[in-house]
C-alpha cells in the first residue's frame, strides 16, 4: 500500500499548517449530493425517527445533523461535561457552547466535538466562561421549544444572541445556516479549544484565506490520543474582518480561535459550509467541491433525508405507531457509525500516522467492537452487505498498520478500550458468511496474529490456560472474551482446512472452563496457583478493579455464546443449567457502592443495559426452551425500550443497544459470535421486508401477533414446515419468506 509520511510532529505543526493552507485546492469533478438513487417505492420512514430517544438517562446518543455512516456529525455541544455528556448533549441541559462538526453516539467516554462554530453578536470573551455569568464566555442558553431535530437536520435559537441556527450535512461537510439580528458586529467564532469529555487541544491553526474562506486544522489528545482533523469553511457573505487568537495552554499545548465578522440586517441569513478531511485542508476543499458546491440549504437537508430514507427502507415493517418510532429510531442509531474516515478520492490517514493516497476501499473509523460484534455487525451483514468488504478491508489495513486487528478504534488511534479481541469476531463472521472483496489468507493471518499476541493478558492463557487474578485485573472477563475470539479463529481455520490451527484455537476457546466452580455454579476468579478467589460474592462489583468488566459473577457466568453445550455440561445437566438461568432473572443482591454504572436495565441480576448479557435471553432457545426466551424477550422489548428520551436502559454503545432491538423485534438474534445462526425469540412486528442485497428480499410474517400472543407456535420457511430453533444467514440472504404463527400458549414440544 502506498504511503506518504506525515513529517512534522504535532508540536511543530503551526508553520507547516500555514504552508499547507497556501496550497491551491484541487477541484473534483464529482457532482454534489448523496450517493444512490431514490426509487419511487421508498416509504417516508424518517417521520418515525425521534433523535431524542436515548438523550435522557444514560443513553448518550448524538443529536444533530448527519447522513448514514458520514464523517460529519454536526450538532450542538452543551456547556456541561461529565459521563452523561459523552456525546456532548443531554436532554436535561439548556446550554450550548458551540456546534462541533463531529460527535460520538452512545459511548461511555467523551471525545471529539472538533471544529466548533458559534455565531454571536457583540463582544464575546473567547473562553468557556462560568454558568453564573452568561457574559463570561462563549456559551448561550436555549429553550427546548425552539429546537427541531430530525434525521439530517437540526435547528435551535440561541437566546443570548437572538440568532436562529439550522444545520444539515453531507458525508464530509457540515452546512450551517445562521439567521442574525441587525448588528454591526455579527460574527462566527471558530473555537478550536473546546471539545468533549477527555478531549484536550494540543495545537491548531485557523486563518483567513480570502474574504469568504477560513481554513485550518486541530490536533488533540483524548480517548484518541493523537487526533488530527483539517477543515475549510466557506461563507456565503464576504467577511468584514477577521481576528485570530492563540491561547497557550499547559505543557506546551495551545489552542486557536478565529472570529469572522459581518454587518447584518435584521433576519439576515449567513451560510457557512465546513468541510472536513483527515488528510489536509486542500483535501477538505476537494470534499467540499465534490459534495456541496452550491448553497441550497433546503435541498441539502432534503438530500440528507433522502439518504436516511434509502437506508431505513432496507427494513420495512408493519407495526403500531409506537413500535415504529422505537424501531426506526433504533435502526437510525445503528447507522451513525462506523463513520467514513477518508476523502472523496479515498485518501485516508492511517494508524501508522501516514497518509495512504487513493486507497482501493472506503476507510472507516469508530469501531466500538466489544459492544458491536454482538448484534450491530451481524445486523450489518444482513442489510448492508455492500459495505462489508470495505469494513473488513479497513480492519485488515489497521492490522497491517498497527500489528493487530482493531480493539476499539477511533480517528486512526487504537484506544485498546474494553477487553478481548472483538475485531477477530467481526472479521471471522464476514469470512464464514461468504463475503468477498478482501484477502482471505490475510484475514486469517490477522486473526491468528492478533490472537497470539502476549499483550493485554493473552500471554497468561498460553502459560496457565487462563488469566490468573493475581496477574491481571478483570481476569475472568478477559479470558472469556478471548475464548469467544479464539473460537471464531477456529471456525475460520476449519473452513479453510487449517486443521492444526483449528485444533489449537478450539482448545483455547475452552479457557472459560477453568473458572467454573461447581460448588457455587459461577464463573469465579482463579489465581496462578489454581485457587479460587476468596471471599467470593457473586453480586459484588468494583468498576475496573475486580475479576469482571462492568459486571458480576451472576452476569459473566453466561458469557459462553460460542459453546452453549459446553457451558451446559459444566452444570451437569440441562435441568440444572435451566434452573440456574431461571434464577438470574429473580435474584437480588447488593452490587456495592463501587459497582459500574454500566450495570443497568436490571431484571433480577440480568443486566440488559450492558452488552455481555445481550445473548443471554436466547440461551433458552439454544437448549430447547423457546417459550422462556419469548417471555423474556417480549418483556425487554416492551419494558426496557420506549419512545421517550429515557428510552434506553443503558449506553447506546455506538448502535449495539439499538441493534439488539432491531433484530429481536424481527424475531431473531445471532447468539454465536460468528457464522450466522439467528435464534428465534418473539417478534413484535407483524411483518417485515428486509433488503438483503443482490436485489433479494427476505420477508418475515408473524401471524396472529399481539401482546398476548407472544409465543411462536409454528414456523414455515418458503411455505414448508420448519422445525429448527434458528435460521441460517445463508437462508435469509437467499431471499424468501419466514412465517411465524403466534399464540397465547407455548407450542407443545
Amino acid at each position: 500500500m502506498r504511503q506518504t509520511k506525515i513529517l512534522p510532529k504535532m508540536k511543530t505543526a503551526g508553520a507547516w499548517g500555514f504552508l499547507m493552507l497556501a496550497i491551491v485546492a484541487t477541484a473534483c469533478k464529482r457532482s454534489g449530493g448523496q450517493e444512490g438513487g431514490q426509487p419511487s417505492s421508498l416509504q417516508n420512514l424518517t417521520q418515525y425517527v425521534d433523535p431524542y430517544i436515548g438523550t435522557g438517562d444514560h443513553g448518550h446518543v448524538f443529536v444533530g445533523a448527519n447522513v448514514p455512516f458520514g464523517l460529519v456529525q454536526v450538532g450542538p455541544t452543551n456547556y456541561s461535561q461529565g459521563w452523561d455528556w459523552c456525546s456532548g448533549y443531554h436532554i436535561t441541559d439548556s446550554t450550548i457552547i458551540g456546534f462541533g462538526q463531529m460527535h460520538l453516539s452512545g459511548t461511555g467516554i467523551g471525545d471529539l466535538g472538533d471544529i466548533s462554530l458559534m455565531p454571536a453578536v457583540g463582544e464575546v470573551k473567547l473562553t468557556r466562561g462560568d454558568l453564573s455569568d452568561p457574559a463570561s464566555g462563549i456559551y448561550s442558553l436555549f429553550s427546548r421549544s425552539t429546537e427541531k431535530v430530525r434525521p439530517g437536520y437540526y435547528a435551535v435559537r440561541l437566546d443570548r444572541f437572538g440568532i436562529d441556527v439550522e444545520l444539515t450535512a453531507t458525508k464530509r461537510v457540515g452546512f450551517h445556516k445562521f439567521t442574525f439580528p441587525k448588528s454591526a458586529d455579527a460574527q462566527v467564532i471558530f473555537d478550536l479549544e473546546h471539545g468533549i469529555g477527555w478531549d484536550r487541544p494540543v495545537d491548531g491553526v485557523v486563518m483567513q484565506e480570502n474574504d469568504t474562506t477560513v481554513s485550518g486544522y486541530r490536533c488533540s489528545q483524548g480517548w484518541a490520543h493523537d487526533q488530527r482533523i483539517y477543515f475549510t469553511a466557506v461563507f456565503s457573505k464576504p467577511l468584514k474582518g477577521f481576528r485570530q487568537e492563540r491561547k497557550e495552554l499547559k505543557e506546551g499545548a495551545s489552542a486557536a480561535y478565529g472570529q469572522a465578522f459581518f454587518e447584518t440586517e435584521d433576519n439576515e441569513t449567513v451560510y457557512v459550509k465546513v468541510a472536513l478531511s483527515p488528510v489536509s485542508a486542500e483535501n477538505a476543499k476537494m470534499n467540499l467541491q465534490a459534495e456541496l458546491p452550491g448553497w441550497d440549504f433546503e435541498g441539502t437537508a432534503a438530500q440528507a433525508d433522502k439518504a436516511w430514507n434509502e437506508e431505513l427502507n432496507k427494513v420495512v415493517i408493519d407495526a403500531d405507531e409506537r413500535t415504529k418510532r422505537i424501531f426506526y429510531t433504533a435502526l437510525y442509531h445503528t447507522m451513525i457509525a462506523p463513520s467514513e474516515f477518508c476523502d472523496v478520492n479515498k485518501d485516508y490517514f492511517g494508524t501508522d500516522k501516514a497518509v495512504h493516497p487513493q486507497a482501493e476501499f472506503t476507510n472507516y473509523t469508530t469501531f466500538s467492537l466489544w459492544d458491536t460484534y454482538r448484534a450491530a455487525h451481524p445486523l450489518m451483514t444482513l442489510i448492508h452487505p455492500e459495505k462489508m468488504s470495505d469494513i473488513v478491508r479497513t480492519m485488515l489495513a489497521i492490522y497491517q498498520e498497527q500489528g493487530k486487528l482493531p480493539v476499539w478504534h477511533l480517528m486512526a488511534n487504537e484506544t485498546d478500550c474494553m477487553v478481548g479481541n472483538p475485531g477477530i469476531c467481526v472479521v471471522a463472521d464476514a469470512v464464514l458468511k461468504g463475503f468477498d472483496g478482501f484477502d482471505k489468507e490475510l484475514a486469517f493471518e490477522a486473526m491468528k496474529t492478533s490472537a497470539m499476541l502476549d499483550e493485554r493478558g493473552q500471554g497468561y492463557i498460553k502459560e496457565y490456560g487462563y488469566i490468573p487474578f493475581d496477574k491481571e485485573v478483570e481476569s475472568v472477563a478477559k479470558t472469556m472474551e478471548y475464548a469467544i475470539a479464539n473460537w471464531s479463529v477456529a471456525q475460520v481455520a476449519k473452513q479453510m482446512g487449517k486443521e492444526e490451527d483449528a485444533a489449537y484455537f478450539t482448545k483455547l476457546s475452552k479457557a472459560y472452563t477453568h473458572y467454573f466452580d461447581p460448588s457455587t455454579g459461577f464463573m469465579r476468579g482463579k489465581d496462578s496457583k489454581g485457587n479460587f478467589r476468596t471471599p467470593f460474592d457473586p453480586f459484588h462489583s468494583v468498576h475496573r478493579e475486580n475479576d469482571y468488566t462492568e459486571g458480576t459473577a451472576w452476569q459473566y457466568t453466561w458469557l459462553v455464546p460460542h459453546d452453549v453445550e459446553g457451558l451446559v455440561a459444566l452444570f451437569g445437566s440441562r435441568e440444572a443449567f435451566e434452573q440456574k438461568l431461571d434464577s438470574l432473572f429473580i435474584v437480588s443482591g447488593d452490587m456495592g457502592a463501587d459497582a459500574s454504572p454500566d450495570i443497568s436495565g436490571l431484571i433480577g441480576q440480568y443486566a440488559h443495559g450492558n452488552e455481555p448479557g445481550h445473548h443471554v435471553l436466547y440461551l433458552y432457545s439454544c437448549i430447547g426452551k423457546p417459550a422462556k426466551t419469548a417471555e423474556k424477550v417480549r418483556f425487554v422489548l416492551d419494558s426496557l425500550y420506549s419512545d421517550r428520551p429515557a428510552g434506553l436502559c443503558g449506553n447506546e454503545d455506538v448502535g449495539q443497544m439499538s441493534a439488539w432491538y432491531v433484530l429481536s423485534a424481527l424475531g431473531m438474534y445471532q447468539v454465536e459470535p460468528a457464522g450466522g445462526r439467528y435464534f428465534f425469540g418473539s417478534p413484535v412486528v407483524n411483518e417485515a421486508t428486509l433488503q438483503v442485497g443482490n436485489g433479494k428480499t427476505f420477508r418475515i410474517v408473524a401471524k396472529n401477533n399481539s401482546a398476548a400472543n407472544k409465543y411462536i407456535r409454528s414456523v414455515t420457511l418458503d411455505g414448508a414446515p420448519y422445525d429448527k430453533s434458528y435460521i441460517d444467514f445463508a437462508a435469509i440472504t437467499a431471499g424468501g419468506a419466514l412465517e411465524f404463527t403466534m399464540g397465547a400458549e407455548p407450542a407443545e414440544r
